[in-house]
């Protein structure tokens, strides 16, 4: 069995204060803390390493035990080595007074220090909060519009996402306890979900107004009428004035996105594009030669 050099482990020098290896410890347990490091299980088998070598070093009884058995590893694993200063048979190779039953460390750990074949008790363990997770979702701006309900299967479990009205591009959503397991009875992370808006070409976003291009034909623009528009399936008619240029902004109030978490909604800018059309019959050429007050070349 290899010894363990829990002074290499924390990279202090045998010499090092009980102030100086409580501080390198504290900086190693910060920078592989498994909470720091979810799913990397290199920096989790160095966290429970550098834990153990302070669970030896950190107490000054622990310590000294360590230092004078360590230096006689072999002699003591193959039992051939008492301590100084105790009468034989006072160890027989059971420090389980000093650091307790079933400490849930290396092998070296417990070979050491954990008992000599007596039933072992299990070790209280740090109680850790699982991981939060987090995943992406893209839904329609109709959706965002409406508010909807997704099932999504993270971890391969079905579970039911309702959408409110009125939600953002980039917003999260939590959903508490969903993300990975706690460990020692400790609670669940949370499912963190990243909501992208999937927006058609005629509707634009800008904070919390929501823009939309109305296209209008040329006559209309001229002559004024009234013009119907869908709004996710709510027909809504509109009065359009007479010489309404391109660019021309209409402001329908409360019909834009929905406040989210309230009753209430933003209001819907319609951007008004004039349409020429692609072709016009000869009376409508004519009309048009007589409205532009000139004759067009031959």
């Amino acid at each position: 069995m290899e010894y363990k050099d829990y002074y290499k482990v924390l990279g202090v020098d045998k010499s090092a204060t009980a102030a100086d290896i409580k501080k390198k410890y504290r900086k190693l347990a910060v920078q592989y803390h498994p909470d720091k490091n979810p799913g990397n299980k290199a920096a989790e088998e160095k966290f429970k390493t550098i834990t153990e070598a302070y669970e030896v070093l950190g107490d000054a009884k622990k310590r000294r035990q360590y230092d004078e058995l360590g230096q006689q590893w072999k002699q003591y694993e193959h039992g051939n080595y008492r301590p100084q200063g105790h009468q034989q048979g006072q160890y027989q190779g059971d420090f389980s007074d000093v650091f307790g039953q079933g400490s849930g460390f290396s092998d070296f750990f417990e070979a050491f220090f954990g008992g000599s074949g007596r039933p072992r008790r299990q070790q209280a363990r740090r109680v850790q909060h699982g991981s939060d997770v987090e995943a992406a979702l893209t839904i329609t701006l109709e959706e965002a519009y409406r508010g909807t309900e997704r099932l999504i299967t993270p971890d391969q479990k079905t579970i039911r996402l309702p959408i409110q009205p009125g939600v953002k591009e980039g917003q999260l959503l939590r959903l508490k306890g969903k993300g990975q397991p706690g460990l020692n009875g400790g609670t669940a992370g949370d499912l963190l979900i990243r909501l992208s808006i999937s927006m058609p070409a005629d509707y634009s976003i800008e904070g919390d107004t929501l823009t939309r291009t109305l296209d209008i034909d040329c006559f209309k623009a001229m002559l004024g009428g009234r013009q119907q528009v869908d709004i996710f399936g709510k027909p809504i008619s509109i009065a359009i004035k007479p010489m309404t240029q391109t660019g021309s902004v209409l402001r329908l109030k409360n019909q834009g996105m929905p406040v989210y978490g309230k009753d209430e909604k933003n209001h819907l800018l319609l951007r008004i594009r004039v349409v020429i059309p692609d072709h016009l019959s000869p009376q409508a050429v004519e009309w048009v030669k007589k409205a532009a007050g000139f004759q067009y070349p031959q």
